[in-house]
């Protein structure tokens, strides 16, 4: 007897859970499934999952592929599993190709090709639905942005965009989804899109897919014109859509944490916030050779906005730019300096000059030091005027950080707002006319398309 063993949470079961099972059972005479514990789910970074242990249980049982079921509540257990129930082959999708090659150390290994688009025919039965993700761009973003989405229950990512057909065609072929250089067939595949593309395209690409009935997660800075902003924020509500910036900072646990902390007279009242974030890329990329739309401060600018804007609010008296050029004209270093009417925010930005890129947020009663990377917060500390006393915070932050804004775009979707506080309509269009003031200053077009 061949005896087969595959794992997985299974949750909003599926057409491609259904064709998983049945080809392991294919592989063997007796098949056994390990579905996970929420507890587990959580530890390993599965955000959102919807059905009971038991729910998604019984729906594996309902298959008839399975011959034994049994929990998977921790990490290193499937290794005690294999020798526990004398396993001969180990399988899962192809999704975790090498991910389990040190269990051909115990038994085969088998990687399943993944069912391509899954259907929701199974789900709607239940009045539940998998929100279909359409990818609008191919880059270094876009490439991290598939795999965080695995870990959200409640999506799946089946269709890229690029006009330029062989990018979208080597990025398909790479995550197994379906490539389109036609808008509208693209749009018409999809339920939300994710806008991955270079900054001056996002506001077309925002308004197409809001006109095409579409939910909208966009990339930052969402636009660079503050009319812009409130014309597409307004008319995502009047259609009932969602129209979400993409700053993964506003929606990771440190940081939310790290601004309750802020806010809550600890450090008294909150009068100076200094944040930096500086990284060095290749003269030739894209953010340092795109002489309209590249430099320092479109590219990092919002990130650092960001906790001056959630802390001080979205009414600033005055900003200013001290920028150090590189020989094409563009920013490689950049410093705002920005006057509120309760205190002072210096955000600074490089690309070719590199910093010590910290937070700080200084207040009447002591202040909060983040060392980089902050945009991520895992851990800070508050200091005070006795310099024995620091209170000492951390937090866990999974993967790249884009599960988190993942989620809260479809908590939002589904109907729960509560997590429109982390990023408001009035805070994302505040930072698009900051990147307008900075365009002007530099005099570069800050139009994403006619209004």
């Amino acid at each position: 007897m061949t005896r087969v063993i595959t794992y997985g949470t299974f949750d909003l079961f599926h057409e491609g859970h259904y064709r998983l099972l049945q080809r392991a059972k294919a592989l063997g005479d007796y098949l056994i499934v390990g579905v996970t514990t929420d507890k587990y789910d959580m530890e390993r970074g599965k955000l959102n999952v919807v059905d009971s242990l038991p729910e998604r249980i019984e729906n594996v049982r309902k298959t008839g592929f399975v011959d034994e079921i049994i929990i998977e509540e921790t990490q290193g257990q499937k290794v005690s599993d294999v020798q526990k129930y004398h396993i001969d082959i180990f399988t899962v999708g192809s999704d975790w190709i090498g991910a389990f090659d040190y269990m051909k150390d115990y038994c085969r290994v088998v990687y399943l090709d993944r069912t391509k688009n899954i259907s929701s025919t199974m789900l709607r039965e239940q009045n539940k639905k998998i929100q279909k993700i359409g990818v609008i761009g191919s880059g270094r973003i876009a490439n991290r942005f598939i795999p965080e989405s695995k870990l959200v229950s409640g999506v799946s990512t089946q269709a890229v965009y690029n006009p330029h057909r062989e990018s979208a065609e080597r990025f398909a072929e790479k995550w197994e989804i379906d490539a389109y250089d036609d808008m509208d067939a693209f749009l018409e595949a999809v339920d939300v899109v994710y806008i991955a593309s270079p900054h001056e395209t996002h506001y077309e690409y925002i308004k197409a897919s809001l006109e095409h009935g579409k939910h909208v997660l966009c990339e930052k800075p969402m636009v660079l014109e503050q009319k812009k902003a409130e014309a597409l924020f307004a008319y995502a509500k009047e259609r009932k859509l969602i129209l979400f910036e993409g700053i993964k900072t506003a929606y990771c646990p440190g940081f939310e944490k790290l601004l309750g902390i802020a806010c809550s007279g600890t450090i008294g009242s909150i009068r100076y916030i200094d944040a930096c974030f500086t990284k060095l890329e290749e003269k030739t990329s894209r953010e340092l050779s795109d002489k309209k739309y590249g430099g320092s401060f479109t590219e990092l600018g919002s990130y650092c906005l960001l906790p001056a804007i959630k802390l001080f609010g979205s009414t600033y008296e005055d900003v200013r730019f001290d920028v150090v050029r590189d020989e094409n004209g563009l920013d490689i270093f950049t410093k705002a300096s920005l006057a509120f009417p309760r205190g002072l925010a210096t955000v600074t930005c490089g690309l070719g000059v590199k910093a010590e890129g910290r937070l700080l947020i200084a207040g009447t009663k002591g202040y909060i030091t983040v060392e980089a990377p902050w945009w991520k917060t895992t851990y800070f500390e508050v200091h005070y005027e006795d310099a024995s006393r620091v209170d000492k915070y951390s937090e866990r932050f999974l993967g790249d950080g884009l599960r988190y804004e993942i989620r809260d775009f479809l908590n939002m979707i589904n109907g729960n707002n509560k997590s429109e506080f982390k990023l408001t309509r009035g805070e994302s269009t505040a930072m698009a006319g900051i990147m307008e003031k900075f365009m002007a200053h530099e005099k570069r077009p800050a139009a994403n398309g006619e209004g």
